[in-house]
């Protein structure tokens, strides 16, 4: 089997978990019970070994995939001379212990008459374990000491020999045939032996409650329907027992084809999470902000070695983390190494106390007043970054060498400051409002007078490079849009960022410039970030281009990786959060800017 590219896989999930699910009808990536779990499909990282779970038509024609309008249920179309087949993906709201949590495909014939292969081999524990396999009536059973799989399905299978099972069957128009596969540790099934009523019947309720969902959104502007499968794509990414967010559902997905820089996202960013919770506030979903807040306070307890919070987690809240490859797999198109767990764990990141305080400070106004108790939680960190931003950082962007006084961050431990002296002066709140102002105030002037360098902004205090971190200034109200620093800022981005309208997020200098061999695509949030500050800043045709010409890069659903290549594929994890919250936030900026000026005399 061939690799897919990253972009022609839709993905599918139950708030627990998700899978990526090609073109080709084939799931290649999903991981049971969580999303941090270790995969039972992998075929995209390993087309020999990884497993996979796919249905799919003869004779072979054209793919063709679809949402179903306002959900996470997918179509996979298969259109030949001899008919029209459809296979429905999607996995029920996982609600509780007693639901099952299941992967469900159903397959139709719509049109003319097609036969159907269906072929489900796991590889358990990233292609580690070893499994057996039983028949009993319609299920069959995948088992190992620590895991179980049970499918059920409407078409008698048989055994294949690498572990694995198959059948192939022949529909006319009208007919259809169910495959449920459900997680099941301990080998008791939950799904019913009726599998053809109860598919019917969980795909009606899993279709209405993401339509309910969807119904929340507030965004009524131009783009919705981009906006919308942003919105829908970032709801797969909480994990709902805790209202942690990963950053994707993937690892190990190369920034380069055939390059080192392949990391696993299947974590919950303090950052991610904050500009998560931001977007979704702005389209009006303040529960997932709430239980995003009460996961964070139950971090109030916890101090890490490098600081008050540390930069990532595993969803439900552990900081077990440890990096370590897989050798036994051949990565991505031969993308190795293929990591799994994350050692950015351990770096100081000074950038995330202004994210997280800001998404408390917007969700203090916008949801409900916090409590005193996360107050006291936000105030101890705010001392702390006052007496601890002068440290040098590895910065948002996780660079792999020594640590450097980087800009961005300094912006971010003002923003901390900066929004804690508002909710405090707001709610009139128990504050060292003088020590903290003092602090703000030398923040601010340091940082204009070592991060510019008298053209622009820079990467590093007292450096030259350009780092595109710097766009997102106007939208911490760091500084005005118009202010003549930022345009030219903007300007010199323009120039040595930015190619094609897509923009890098630095230019390395030189070999391992930022501590990695290898180069990478444009990265996709930026883009969106440009296209935000230009907004801002006046050049609302420009922006509108940018933006444009940025969603020609969405998949065929509308969904992005992390970043972009030269010949416009995919790269990086996928579908990757950051940049589906960047482009919900420059999509109502723009339209909000677009509004203003057509409604302008």
């Amino acid at each position: 089997m061939a690799y897919s590219t990253i972009d022609t896989y839709g993905l599918i999930g139950d708030l627990h978990t998700a899978a990526l699910v090609g073109s080709d009808g084939s799931i290649d990536w999903c991981c049971l019970p969580r999303f941090d779990s270790p995969s039972v499909f992998a075929a995209i990282l390993d087309d020999e070994k990884g497993g996979n779970f796919r249905v799919w038509a003869s004779p072979e024609g054209r793919c063709k995939q679809m949402y179903l309008p306002d959900t996470n249920v997918l179509m996979t179309r298969f259109l030949s001379e001899e008919g029209v087949g459809e296979v429905i993906d999607f996995m029920p709201w996982h609600t509780g212990p007693q639901s099952p949590q299941a992967i469900i495909r159903i397959v139709r014939c719509v049109r003319g008459q097609l036969e159907f292969t269906m072929q489900c081999s796991p590889a358990f524990d990233y292609a580690r374990q070893k499994h057996e396999v039983s028949f009993e009536d319609n299920r069959t059973a995948f088992r190992t000491p620590s895991a179980g799989l049970l499918l059920t399905s409407t078409v008698p299978v048989k055994a294949m020999d690498n572990g694995g099972v198959t059948t192939t069957f022949t529909m006319k128009q009208g007919e259809k045939q169910s495959f449920v596969l459900e997680m099941a540790e301990h080998g008791e099934p939950r799904t019913p032996a009726d599998i053809e009523a109860y598919t019917d019947q969980m795909l009606k309720e899993t279709i209405h409650r993401w339509r309910t969902w969807a119904s929340i959104c507030t965004y009524k502007g131009r783009w919705r329907e981009m906006v919308m499968r942003s919105a829908l794509t970032l709801k797969l990414l909480i994990y709902e027992p805790t209202g942690a967010i990963v950053a994707a559902p993937t690892c190990s997905l190369p920034e380069g084809i055939g390059g080192v820089r392949n990391w696993d996202y299947r974590y919950t960013w303090m950052r991610d999470s904050s500009f998560t919770i931001l977007a979704l506030l702005r389209l009006g979903y303040s529960e997932e902000a709430s239980h995003f807040i009460d996961w964070l306070q139950a971090r109030a307890s916890e101090h890490q070695e490098t600081g008050p919070l540390q930069v990532l987690y595993r969803i439900d809240g552990s900081s077990d983390l440890e990096e370590t490859t897989l050798d036994h797999l051949a990565g991505y198109k031969n993308s190795k190494p293929v990591r799994i767990g994350n050692e950015a764990k351990n770096q100081l990141q000074l950038d995330i106390y202004g994210e997280l305080i800001d998404a408390v400070y917007l969700y203090n106004q916008h949801g409900e007043p916090i409590s005193y108790d996360l107050w006291t939680y936000i105030r101890n960190i705010v001392y702390w970054v006052c007496d601890n931003w002068r440290r040098p950082d590895s910065s948002i962007w996780e660079v792999r060498k020594n640590a450097e006084q980087y800009t961005y961050s300094k912006v971010q431990c003002w923003v901390a400051l900066d929004r804690a002296l508002r909710i405090a002066v707001h709610r009139n709140l128990p504050f060292d409002i003088e020590r903290v102002r003092k602090e703000c105030n030398e923040l601010y002037e340091t940082i204009m007078e070592q991060g510019w360098n008298g053209k622009s902004f820079v990467q590093t205090f007292g450096g030259s490079e350009l780092d595109a971190t710097c766009l997102l200034f106007p939208m911490l109200q760091f500084i005005t849009p118009r202010d003549h620093r930022m345009t030219m800022t903007i300007d010199h981005i323009l120039d040595e960022l930015v190619s094609d309208s897509l923009v890098y997020r630095y230019k390395p200098t030189g070999e391992n410039a930022d501590g990695l061999p290898g180069t990478e695509g444009t990265f996709s949030a930026c883009t969106f970030w440009l296209v935000q500050v230009m907004a801002r800043s006046g050049r609302v045709r420009e922006a509108l281009y940018i933006f444009e010409k940025m969603l020609t890069y969405a998949s065929h659903l509308g969904l992005y990786a992390e970043q972009i290549g030269k010949s416009g594929e995919a790269l990086g994890n996928y579908p990757q959060a950051f940049t589906h919250l960047a482009l919900i936030a420059a999509a109502l900026d723009l339209n909000e800017t677009l509004d203003a000026t057509t409604s302008a005399p």
